[in-house]
């Protein structure tokens, strides 16, 4: 029989469309604004320009970290020592957890001392205690960030401190960001702590407060992590989340710590105001029907495989628009999983997303008597 293309068009919704402010712009030398459900990125600005991340490296740090917590390769309870090479930092003006020579400190408080404290010391006693020398572990953190796609990045150290070698974009920072949030959930809630107390060797305990500052205005920012260093300037990835929508900006290049805070609640406030994150299909659940032809059932449910979420502007009068499509009917026997149709999904008469339907069941041919039926009923009333 000849092929026939069939479409099921299902409008999502009608929205109020307009092009977002094409005028925006935040005082920054580079910075990209992503939707986290979505992928999209809202903005950018120079997001490819090579920057030195600073303290923002401290994302990677921990990230090998949690790998190994993951894994249960380590555990948050064991406990290395720190060695002079660690402790030097805290003597040198940077900013520290504290530690002393000889301190046996548990991997938690090793983390806590870096996500919260921002302390270099702690850097190298996590990195040292976990490869057996910084430099082994910049090796960890360097194919990590190949791994995850960070193509334009080199570390040289845990710590962010200044070296012409240790370098990335705010995209590749985004990109290591994006990932901590989707793969560590629960060590991610690290970050938005606003406080650590480090009750440290030969003196009174040192509580230090978070160095984020948009933790503290309590609009539902919950990480991630600052940067400074002279000639970069100020810097910062952060992320908001409102109810289900989350956001994840950063930035570098901030004249002061001032504008830090200030143009980076600018970004993530407009990307809250301007756009809306729309749910298009959950994963694995079922879709819609397509048409079987010459099976024991003559329709089948087909489903997506991941969640699928699409950001657009607030301001535009337009339609969304998911079409299914598929060649058919589709013949038997169906196997589950089967990719059987495509999802197409439009925003403006342009597509914007194309995704596999598949088979949520087996379905077996029919015998040959039903076929015959089937073929003279399709070719008389073109029915299935």
């Amino acid at each position: 029989m000849n092929k026939l293309t069939f479409y099921l068009s299902l409008t999502i919704f009608s929205i109020n469309l307009s092009i977002a402010d094409a005028k925006f712009n935040i005082n920054a030398r580079t910075a990209i604004l992503q939707d986290y459900l979505s992928g999209k990125i809202l903005y950018e600005k120079d997001a490819d320009r090579k920057i030195f991340p600073a303290s923002m490296t401290k994302i990677m740090t921990t990230i090998i970290a949690f790998d190994l917590l993951k894994s249960n390769e380590i555990s948050l309870d064991d406990k290395f020592i720190v060695s002079e090479n660690a402790w030097r930092l805290s003597e040198a003006g940077y900013s520290s957890m504290f530690i002393m020579v000889g301190d046996e400190i548990s991997v938690e408080n090793l983390l806590r001392g870096i996500i919260v404290s921002s302390g270099n010391d702690a850097c190298i006693a996590l990195a040292e205690g976990i490869a057996g020398s910084e430099d082994e572990f910049v090796i960890l953190m360097n194919e990590k960030a190949q791994e995850i796609g960070m193509i334009d990045s080199n570390f040289s150290n845990s710590s962010g401190i200044n070296s012409p070698d240790n370098i990335s974009t705010v995209r590749d920072i985004l990109i290591m960001s994006n990932y901590l949030i989707k793969n560590y959930p629960t060590y991610y809630e690290y970050f938005k702590e606003k406080t650590f107390t480090w009750d440290r060797t030969g003196g009174d305990p040192i509580k230090q407060g978070n160095r984020n500052p948009l933790l503290y205005k309590n609009i539902g920012v919950d990480g991630i992590k600052t940067g400074y260093l002279a000639y970069e300037k100020y810097s910062l990835a952060s992320s908001i989340k409102r109810n289900e929508r989350r956001l994840i900006a950063v930035g570098s290049g901030f004249e002061t710590k001032n504008s830090r805070s200030k143009q980076s609640l600018k970004l993530l406030t407009w990307g809250l105001t301007k756009f809306e994150t729309i749910k298009i299909a959950e994963k694995n659940k079922n879709f819609t029907t397509v048409n079987i032809w010459h099976g024991k059932k003559n329709s089948l449910n087909v489903f997506v495989n991941k969640d699928i979420y699409k950001t657009i502007p607030k301001a535009k009068k337009k339609y969304l628009k998911a079409v299914v499509t598929y060649d058919g009917p589709i013949s038997a026997p169906i196997i589950k999983n089967d990719k059987v149709a495509k999802l197409k999904v439009f925003f403006k008469d342009e597509i914007i997303g194309d995704y596999d339907l598949l088979a949520t069941e087996n379905i077996k041919k029919q015998n040959i008597f039903s076929r015959i039926i089937s073929s003279i009923n399709f070719l008389l009333w073109g029915d299935v």
